[in-house]
């Protein structure tokens, strides 16, 4: 199977043309005319998923987050991106990512956080299909709603403003959604969930509560959802999920 039917299939999910303009989703190492025999899915395209893809006989890697996001001026073997492009290269590893085309797309991780926040009839929160807005099955208490957004993401650590008294209308953003704070509010969100929260966004209007989940606490039931795109579509390929998807770079002590 070629490269570019691997990608077809998954840019029916998550159009390509859909991801923003600093964005760089899509194949970045490899022809889309390239042989492909076997898949790997995961989060992040780092070393130690592409040396697992050697190991598995899989010649493409498809993962939420784009291995290079600018230019490259050095391929230096002890940078982690650099030795990802090096081992690509050398084992003809095609390299694929679908990165916000995938967090705007019906079905994609906003959607996902939606649905395991159980709202109801979201909403895209803004043009950019990068958040969305709906209502919770029942309202609940602020403090309530921190415990339930902890189960519901099976988080040890949570950051949040100070709780507010009552929950009804969510806003989610997946990532580093911070700047879209000031719209959730706007839009009547009693509390926003996302990741990457600075500090200074913990300083909230009133009545409002701000949820810091982590970025990739936020993101990565993605990788599960590129899979059965993939085995919808070619149910005799190859298809694998990288047992690197757990291994969250960010650490709790």
């Amino acid at each position: 199977m070629k490269a570019r039917e691997i990608a077809a299939a998954l840019e029916e999910f998550a159009p390509l043309p859909s991801q923003e303009p600093w964005d760089n989703a899509g194949i970045c190492i490899g022809s889309p005319e390239a042989e492909v025999h076997a898949v790997l899915v995961g989060f992040d395209c780092t070393p130690a998923l592409l040396e697992e893809a050697v190991a598995r006989g899989a010649d493409m890697v498809v993962t939420h987050h784009p291995l290079i996001f600018g230019g490259l001026k050095r391929i230096d073997p002890d940078d982690p991106v650099g030795s990802a492009v090096i081992l690509a290269i050398r084992h003809g590893i095609v390299v694929y990512a679908a990165h916000t085309n995938a967090d705007k797309a019906p079905g994609g991780v906003n959607t996902l956080m939606a649905e395991r926040l159980g709202l109801v009839e979201p909403e895209p929160l803004d043009d950019s299909g990068l958040g969305l807005i709906g209502l919770l099955p029942a309202p609940m208490s602020g403090e309530a709603f921190c415990a339930w957004v902890k189960e519901r993401f099976a988080l040890r650590v949570l950051r949040c403003s100070t709780p507010v008294e009552e929950v009804c209308r969510v806003a989610t953003s997946c990532g580093a959604g911070s700047s879209f704070a000031e719209k959730a509010f706007q839009a009547g969100a009693d509390a926003f969930v996302t990741g990457d929260v600075s500090y200074h966004h913990f300083f909230v209007p009133q009545g409002r509560m701000i949820l810091d989940i982590g970025h990739w606490e936020s993101e990565v039931e993605i990788v599960e959802k590129f899979v059965s795109v993939l085995q919808k579509k070619m149910p005799t390929f190859a298809v694998y999920t990288a047992t690197q998807n757990h291994n969250n770079p960010i650490y709790y002590f």
